[in-house]
């Protein structure tokens, strides 16, 4: 849904949207520097280039090419050696949020989670069931 904001960039204020995340005319210069860097990996012998070889080259800032790139602008498929952080440790990834160390110990804690989040309800199933005597005319649990 739509939402006036300001602008990151240039504190202007622009209709938010889940497509545009800056104003018109800052739009208009990201289109221009997405120009700039595909123009300059496009050609053969830069393919193979680094993200620091891109950003020196080109002058366009990291952040922006690796929003180019989570964006789906840039396809990496094409540019071997390009990738993007991972979001919990900040290794270089091409593909998903995380790498596979950090979705590998996530899964693992989740097990851990579930595990335990099973043995609890069994303890409290356990706990509520009992059998019950009547000894010298009182209830008692056993």
């Amino acid at each position: 849904m739509p939402e006036l904001s300001n602008c990151p960039k240039c504190d202007s204020i622009f209709v938010k949207t889940q497509f545009r995340d800056v104003c018109q005319d800052c739009w208009k210069e990201e289109e221009k520097d997405f120009e700039t860097v595909y123009q300059f990996i496009r050609k053969r012998e830069n393919r193979t280039a680094t993200m620091i070889q891109v950003v020196e080259a080109t002058g366009i800032e990291e952040d922006l090419i690796l929003k180019f790139i989570r964006s789906g602008k840039l396809k990496l498929a094409q540019f071997p050696n390009l990738g993007y952080p991972c979001e919990k440790c900040g290794v270089s990834i091409r593909e998903g949020k995380i790498c596979k160390s950090c979705a590998g110990e996530l899964r693992k804690s989740l097990q851990e989670f579930t595990a335990e989040e099973e043995r609890r309800i069994e303890m409290a199933k356990r706990e509520k069931q009992g059998t019950y005597f009547v000894v010298d005319g009182k209830y008692k649990k056993f």
